[in-house]
């Protein structure tokens, strides 16, 4: 039974999270693979809103078993407080598992990279200061702290004990910072071990058993293509793999368990932070793309950076990912415009470029040769079948499913679950299905 596999073609922010909400009611177990409570997902439910950051999307649905799995790092006290916020609200959280490979995001690693990202100045790289970035440094440099550790106080405070001799000395000489005790930090994240032992566990071998036994697992994804570590807009980028190879890494599953790989990809285009853009717009119709999509931070609340729709990147989302169809979200913030443009190409130093650069320098010179295509000019946040869509918004959609190369299957107009179109019909999609 197939694996499906949910995947940001952008910089993050395409609305992923209401996407892995609408296809969790059609499967068994959610799985979250990458990142950390840098990457949020903001969902509305019954007229409520959730915004999630650890937690995988699919701990909404009675059920679903939510995973977080070997990838993600994590912040037991930002997953605890998210934890008592759902509980708090009637969401059962008891069927939470979390793998003890994990690694731990530890206090050093916030204040070192809030004090990295003020050093570096005008040149910062626009993290979040949520310590993502030092905590897989430790884990490449196998000097990290898992959640399996917490079961061991003895190795947990050798290995913390570790760690500080050489973090102090450069919170201390480098920046003029008092030193982490270690006592401090142990008592702390020890007393975090009893709320959370009965979720922790081999995830890996959970989820393979599921895929075993027929089951249906949602992989799914945070952040997006574009800010991936290898393959993103270096060093704009976060400190993980979000892309579907990634997922096969942080699940701790082979790449024959993703039989799906749906490409989630805004209507437009925002960035949060620094990094070259090349559709960005300056002018009023970015700040009214920017309110109308209500675009700001999950987790920061920092204002999103707007752009017109850009068919490079999605091509190459689609070759980097092995995309199997889209699932196209915010269609509906475009409504307000008698013009919608699409960046076809790119052009640079007098040459027409249909992909991506490879040179990191070239991406933050090129002009965007767009496309203009009429608008539709009306509310279409109350359409409930993809066939009742202006001609003007389906010849839109079906111009970026060209441009792709691969079907758009799901159309969002709006944050509810309602509002979501699924091509050929509106019975539950299962992801890819076109009609």
């Amino acid at each position: 039974m197939p694996g499906i596999a949910l995947i940001g073609t952008q910089w993050g922010d395409e609305g992923k999270g209401k996407i892995t909400d609408l296809l969790a009611g059609d499967v068994d177990v959610v799985v979250r693979c990458t990142g950390g409570d840098n990457a949020g997902h903001t969902l509305v439910v019954g007229g409520e809103t959730y915004k999630l950051r650890l937690t995988p999307s699919g701990i909404l649905y009675p059920n679903v078993t939510p995973v977080i799995g070997n990838g993600v790092v994590i912040n037991p006290r930002v997953l605890l407080e998210e934890i008592d916020g759902l509980t708090a609200r009637g969401v059962d959280t008891s069927r939470l598992h979390i793998s003890g490979n994990a690694h731990l995001v530890m206090p050093y690693h916030l204040e070192l990279d809030k004090l990295t990202e003020r050093f570096l100045g005008k040149h910062s790289l626009g993290t979040t200061k949520k310590g993502i970035g030092p905590t897989y440094a430790d884990k490449a440099m196998r000097v990290g702290v898992r959640v399996q550790d917490l079961y061991d106080p003895k190795i947990f405070r050798q290995k913390v004990d570790a760690a500080l001799k050489d973090k102090n000395q450069v919170l201390t000489r480098v920046y003029g910072r008092l030193p982490i005790d270690v006592d401090e930090v142990c008592d702390e994240y020890l007393g975090y071990a009893d709320r959370i032992v009965g979720m922790v566990g081999d995830t890996s071998l959970l989820v393979h058993e599921a895929l075993a036994a027929g089951h249906r697992v949602l992989f799914e994804g945070a952040q997006g293509t574009l800010l991936d570590l290898d393959h993103g807009t270096y060093p704009y980028v976060t400190s993980s793999n979000p892309i579907a190879s990634g997922i096969c890494t942080g699940a701790g599953v082979g790449p024959r368990a993703l039989d799906e790989i749906v490409g989630i990809t805004k209507a437009y285009v925002t960035r949060v932070g620094t990094g070259p853009f090349p559709t960005e717009l300056f002018d009023e119709v970015g700040e009214e793309i920017g309110r109308i999509g209500m675009e700001f931070g999950t987790v920061t609340g920092r204002k999103r950076r707007c752009g017109w729709f850009d068919a490079v990147l999605l091509r190459y989302a689609t070759r980097l990912n092995s995309l199997t169809s889209i699932a196209l979200t915010k269609l509906d913030v475009l409504s307000h415009f008698d013009t919608v443009r699409i960046c076809v190409a790119y052009e640079h130093a007098g040459k027409r470029l249909e992909e991506v650069p490879f040179h990191q320098s070239d991406i933050h010179h090129v002009q965007p040769v767009y496309e203009d295509m009429p608008g539709w000019s009306c509310d279409i946040s109350d359409v409930t079948l993809y066939a009742d869509l202006p001609a003007a918004a389906q010849a839109y959609v079906e111009r970026l499913e060209t441009l792709a190369g691969i079907p758009v299957g799901i159309v969002g107009v709006g944050p509810g679950r309602p509002q979501t179109l699924i091509r050929g019909g509106g019975r539950p999609v299962r992801a890819g299905e076109v009609a």
